[in-house]
C-alpha cells in the first residue's frame, strides 16, 4: 500500500481502531491463520466510511493486513484467494486493491492473483470490477482481456479515469472497438459517455473509419442530434500526446 494511503488511513482511525489494527497485524506477522478472523473484523472495529479515490476505511485497513502476512508466492495466492472466496463484497473488493501490493512486496506472487480479478470482471458488480482494475490488472491481463474489461466500464457507467494504466495501454483495436460502440449509441439516438474520447484521441482514423461521422446527415432527427453531441464531444476533446 502506498505511504500516503496509509498515512492517510493513520490519520482517519481511531486511537483504539489503531491499536486494534496494529496487533492484528503483528498477530498475522507472526501466525498467518489468525487473519482469518480478523480481516472480517475489521469493518466493524476500524469503520467503513470513504477514504479516498474509491477506498474505503476497511479497504485500507485489510491491504495493511494482508501485506503483513509472511507467506509467499503459491502459499501467498491460497490465502487472499480463500479470503476472497468466503468473504462478502467488501472483503473481496479488498482483497482486489491489495493484488499489486502484494506482488510489490513479494515477485514471486507475480500472476497468481489474476484468476481473482477474472472472476470480478466476469461479474456486474462494478465496485469488484472497478477495484479488479487496478495496476495488478495493468501489469497482467492480456491485451484482449484489458480492452474487454475497458468496454465493460462503459457499459457499466464506470468512469475510465478509475481504470489502471488505460494511458499506456490504448492500441489501435482498443479504440476502434469504443468507436464502434459510439456509433451503436448514435444510431440508437442516445448519448455517448465522454470519456471514451480520450481514447478514441490517441488513433483519431477510427472515428472517420466507424462511419459515426455520416450519422449527422442521417434522415432519422434523433441520430442526427446524437451525432452532433457526440462529434462536439469529440472535437473538444484535447488532441492526444502522440496521436497517429
Amino acid at each position: 500500500m502506498d505511504s500516503p494511503l496509509s498515512s492517510l488511513l493513520d490519520r482517519t482511525l481511531t486511537p483504539e481502531a489503531h491499536r486494534w489494527l496494529s496487533d492484528a497485524v503483528a498477530r498475522a506477522a507472526g501466525d498467518p491463520a489468525t487473519v482469518r478472523t480478523a480481516f472480517p473484523a475489521v469493518g466493524r472495529r476500524c469503520g467503513r466510511g470513504h477514504l479516498t479515490a474509491g477506498w474505503t476505511v476497511a479497504d485500507a485497513a485489510r491491504v495493511r493486513l494482508l501485506i503483513a502476512l509472511p507467506l509467499r508466492g503459491a502459499a501467498l495466492a491460497e490465502e487472499v484467494t480463500a479470503l476472497h472466496r468466503y468473504g462478502d463484497a467488501g472483503e473481496q473488493r479488498a482483497v482486489l486493491r491489495a493484488l499489486a501490493a502484494l506482488e510489490d512486496a513479494d515477485p514471486s506472487f507475480g500472476a497468481l492473483g489474476l484468476p481473482l480479478v477474472r472472476e470480478a470482471l466476469r461479474g456486474n458488480d462494478t465496485d469488484l470490477i472497478e477495484a479488479a482494475l487496478g495496476p495488478y490488472a495493468a501489469r497482467h491481463l492480456a491485451a484482449d482481456a484489458y480492452r474487454q474489461a475497458v468496454l465493460k466500464c462503459v457499459f457499466c457507467g464506470i468512469p475510465l479515469d478509475r481504470v489502471a494504466g488505460l494511458e499506456d495501454r490504448v492500441d489501435r483495436e482498443l479504440a476502434r472497438m469504443l468507436v464502434d460502440f459510439a456509433h451503436e449509441r448514435v444510431a440508437a439516438g442516445r448519448d455517448v459517455p465522454d470519456d471514451i474520447w480520450p481514447v478514441v484521441r490517441v488513433h483519431p482514423d477510427t472515428l472517420e473509419a466507424s462511419g459515426l461521422p455520416a450519422e449527422a446527415d442521417s434522415a432519422v432527427p434523433e441520430r442526427r442530434a446524437a451525432a452532433a453531441r457526440a462529434l462536439a464531444a469529440y472535437d473538444a476533446t484535447p488532441t492526444a500526446a502522440g496521436a497517429a
